[in-house]
């Protein structure tokens, strides 16, 4: 071949060659588009943990999709009220919000199943009745009719019972307490005479010190101690029964989900599981500093008695039994859980509870 003949077969292959990656730009650009979305918050930044869910999702997603789907992260009340996140996500306001199903049970009751119900699951069994339960297929068939698509992502593990100004030591002294509790929760301790109220996390504070409310329940020592809540309230009394493993979600706009290439859905899925692996370690990590401070401070701990918690229990029932009877919905994941519930505590008496009780042991005798 001589050199001119070379040099021309060169050139035709490269013009081949130039024309395919010219062909082949579009689909590239098809199957990675530049993506921006805004999610709204139900919570305050000052709540880093939780509010941090959100950023952690922003975050890994950005980094999987080599910063082509960015998702712009927004607090509470910046672009609606945090208790409104969802409703401006089933109405396309936004396309995603990070917050508490449960915050919509006026909607619907169902909604309180997806973080958490009284007497419910703890953290441990609630991530196994989503991730391979029924759980996760079950509540999103119930959210796709609000034209919303759930992924957990976030736990708090299970919470403290609440600040209260006065001591709490028989059902009888729930009586005509005014108290912020949310979910299913307030149903529940209203046929104890409490009178429950539906506030935001940043207007808690504000509502204990001017005696609009008697008590209120937030999370747990880490973000109790940030807002405040042991200024205005001495008795901090725990568990709560209402929330053993309570899940914080993130709620894409359905009809944008599905507009998303495979790959973004993916890794949007995949943020999510990380932040909800990242929340409760970090609640693991922050609270034993936290409760040790807020006693130190002159909190005062409280458990709630047995009598409390048989009383709440039975009140439990009587509720969803009442659900039950007039929303199918409810009725099917309600049932489906509580089946999953019965298995799933057969088998942590024998292996949790034993073990944690051992080494509980251990630590209150001074030898860990």
């Amino acid at each position: 071949m001589d050199r001119r003949s070379f040099f021309k077969k060169a050139a035709v292959t490269g013009a081949g060659a130039a024309a395919a990656t010219t062909l082949a730009a579009p689909a590239i650009a098809q199957e990675n588009p530049k993506i921006t979305w805004r999610l709204t918050s139900s919570f305050p930044k000052s709540l880093d943990t939780i509010y941090g869910g959100a950023e952690d999702i922003a975050a890994r997603v950005s980094e999987a999709t080599g910063g082509n789907f960015t998702i712009q992260t927004f607090a509470a009340g910046e672009i609606v009220p945090g208790l409104q996140a969802a409703d401006a996500v089933s109405a396309g306001t936004v396309e995603m919000c990070h917050t508490c199903s449960y915050y919509y049970v006026g909607k619907d009751p169902t909604f309180a199943i997806g973080t958490a119900i009284p007497f419910g699951l703890n953290a441990r069994l609630t991530n196994s009745w989503f991730y391979q339960g029924n759980g996760n297929t079950l509540l999103n068939e119930f959210y796709a009719t609000h034209n919303l698509y759930g992924m957990i992502a976030g736990n708090t593990g299970a919470q403290m019972g609440g600040w209260f100004r006065k001591e709490i030591n028989t059902v009888e002294d729930f009586k005509g307490v005014k108290m912020r509790i949310a979910g299913l929760a307030g149903k529940v301790v209203e046929k104890l005479g409490v009178v429950p109220q539906q506030i935001a996390g940043g207007d808690i504070y504000a509502s204990l010190e001017k005696g609009t409310i008697d008590a209120a329940e937030w999370v747990g020592p880490y973000d109790d101690q940030k807002l405040g809540f042991y200024k205005v309230a001495k008795y901090y009394y725990y568990p709560a029964f209402w929330e053993g493993g309570p899940v914080i979600h993130a709620f894409a706009n359905l009809e944008k989900f599905n507009s998303l290439p495979k790959s973004y859905q993916a890794a949007l899925i995949d943020a999510c599981a990380y932040a909800n692996t990242n929340m409760m370690a970090k609640y693991d990590m922050k609270n034993p500093g936290a409760v040790k401070q807020l006693v130190a401070d002159g909190t005062i701990l409280r458990p709630f008695s047995q009598e409390i918690l048989e009383a709440c229990f039975n009140a439990a029932q009587e509720v969803y039994a009442e659900i039950s009877g007039s929303n199918e919905w409810f009725k099917r994941i309600y049932e489906d859980q509580v089946a999953f519930k019965r298995e799933g505590y057969l088998w942590m008496q024998l292996s949790e509870y034993t073990f944690d009780t051992f080494m509980m042991i251990q630590q209150r005798n001074g030898k860990l």
